[in-house]
């Protein structure tokens, strides 16, 4: 009854978990920041959402709904890395995202090593 049916269906999780992508991504963004390949008008998105978090006016006030007005924030946030990443040349993102992926962990050794263990008696 405990037998488990083989499907097809993989399910890949990220390493590191959403926090690990968040600061990666948030890395990537900083890279492209300063790589002079990427248009200086698209460098502007991320600085004005970030600039959002600190204008006095908001979409959704924090005080009248404030659950609806701490998300509105995150979605702009969200929204203008994205818009960010998007508009930057690809092979430039690409490169610094494998740059970012070679220096985020060091996978250990899938060798098995075969080996026999004799214990030795001190005279």
């Amino acid at each position: 009854m405990n037998e488990k049916k083989n499907s097809n269906l993989t399910v890949s999780r990220p390493e590191g978990g959403m926090v690990r992508s968040a600061i990666n991504q948030l890395k990537l963004i900083f890279r492209l920041m300063g790589d002079r390949r990427v248009n200086f008008l698209a460098k502007l998105i991320p600085v004005g959402a970030f600039a959002y978090l600190f204008f006095p006016a908001d979409i959704v006030p924090n005080v009248v709904l404030p659950v609806i007005g701490v998300l509105d924030d995150a979605a702009i946030l969200w929204l203008g890395s994205y818009v960010f990443i998007e508009l930057c040349p690809p092979e430039v993102v690409a490169e610094h995202t494998k740059a970012l992926a070679g220096n985020a962990t060091v996978k250990p050794s899938d060798e098995v090593v075969d080996a026999e263990t004799s214990e030795i008696k001190e005279s």
